[in-house]
């Protein structure tokens, strides 16, 4: 499909706040997991009310929802499959993201009048290929993450303008083939390929001679071992002009498991600049903020993954997750007189600075004071799990903010 329209910017949601969060701040469309048959099971999911009322509010604000159905299922997953199909069309949700055959066949035959997108996990990385699955009524495809900007770029070319692509452009990598692994099932009983990964490529290892079964010994790149396995975060901010120019209509952050101090920073970093990249794709430069935004939340060292092909630098040595901030209020409402009320998310002692991270507009800096829980008592902290306490703001708050706080201050 040829780049001349808007591109779409694809967020996760793994929950009801999670997927208004996204909207909010800045996603022209969602990706969630219903009851059944998606690749996170461990992610909270939606129930059908959930789904309903998440459906409503995005389509009330112009943006298009998506349903994963992208497990590899087994014989006995595919019981009640029909019944689950119909429920997820008269949900209201707009194409079904799916990996497997058998479960492409079943939406043809019950819900034939329904987008369906193919998953990364069915590990697309030629024309052929993508017109192999276009004749199967596949209206998208989500490429495999294997693939080089300039194998994308050609692959597009031989593709009818009737198909378009997506493809990831930031968060967590995996090191198994477009994500099919046995490593956790064999390792743990949990079945990566039906949503239960453990996540075994992220383990600490070490090395055990045959002959000497009981002296291990460590692998080591620095002085916390070795991860072999264990991949950085991708991050493509600094190259959103080569993404829309190698012909992908739409991008896609991960993380339906991530929090939605996450979701809301990476989608409003992400949001300003593919506006800006649309606008401007010659003078494109990523700004301070956006970096910002990205380094505060908990994520692996960033890497361009396989677009570039420099894959031998892939690996996240340090093994443990970097944040430069946490979430640690949510602003209820205003009281006046320059009072509030929050939601305490993390910690968090008066006379302290947070930023104020919103939808629109930059981050700013305030900070709070004359903490009093919901009776009227003064208190030194907010530190009780989600308390709801009032206090004062250096500069005027709204309902919906995020209140975060560096690494710094909460030691």
């Amino acid at each position: 499909m040829k780049q001349d329209h808007r591109p779409e910017l694809l967020a996760p949601a793994g929950n009801l706040a999670k997927l208004k969060t996204a909207v909010d701040f800045g996603a022209d469309a969602v990706y969630l997991g219903g009851p059944r048959l998606n690749l996170r099971a461990f992610a909270d999911n939606f129930s059908l009310e959930e789904m309903a009322e998440g459906i409503a509010y995005a389509h009330g604000r112009g943006r298009r929802v998506y349903l994963t159905l992208n497990v590899f299922p087994h014989e006995a997953d595919l019981i009640g499959l029909a019944e689950y199909l119909k429920e997820m069309q008269g949900v209201g949700v707009d194409a079904l993201i799916v990996s497997d055959p058998g479960i492409i066949l079943a939406a043809r035959e019950v819900i034939p009048q329904m987008e369906l997108h193919l998953s990364t996990q069915a590990n697309t990385v030629n024309s052929a290929a993508a017109r192999f699955w276009h004749q199967q009524g596949i209206a998208r495809i989500v490429l495999a993450r294997e693939l080089s900007l300039e194998e994308i770029r050609a692959l597009h070319q031989e593709i009818p303008d009737t198909l378009s692509l997506e493809a990831f452009i930031h968060g967590a990598m995996c090191m198994a083939y477009s994500g099919r692994c046995l490593m956790s099932h064999v390792m743990t009983g949990r079945d990566a390929n039906r949503g239960a990964c453990a996540q075994p490529c992220r383990y600490h290892y070490t090395v055990v001679e045959e002959k000497r079964p009981n002296q291990s010994m460590d692998l080591l790149q620095d002085d916390r071992g070795s991860y072999i396995m264990s991949a950085k975060d991708l991050c493509m901010i600094d190259h959103l002009p080569d993404l829309l120019a190698a012909g992908i209509s739409s991008l896609k952050i991960e993380g339906r498991m991530k929090s939605e101090f996450y979701v809301a920073s990476v989608v409003k970093a992400y949001r300003e600049a593919l506006d800006l990249a649309m606008i401007d794709p010659l003078g494109y430069k990523v700004q301070s903020a956006w970096r910002n935004l990205l380094e505060n939340v908990s994520h692996r060292t960033y890497h361009t993954g396989f677009y570039y092909g420099r894959t031998q630098e892939m690996i996240h040595a340090e093994g443990q997750y970097l944040r430069g901030f946490d979430l640690v209020a949510m602003v209820l409402e205003e009281l006046g007189e320059g009072r509030y009320r929050l939601l305490e998310k993390n910690r968090l002692f008066p006379k302290t600075p947070v930023e104020i991270l919103r939808s629109e507009g930059p981050v700013q800096e305030a900070v709070l004071s004359d903490f009093f829980d919901e009776e009227g008592h003064s208190i030194a902290v907010a530190n009780q799990a989600a308390m709801i306490f009032q206090c004062k703001s250096s500069v005027p708050l709204k309902a919906g903010d995020m209140l975060v706080q560096s690494a710094k201050f909460r030691q």
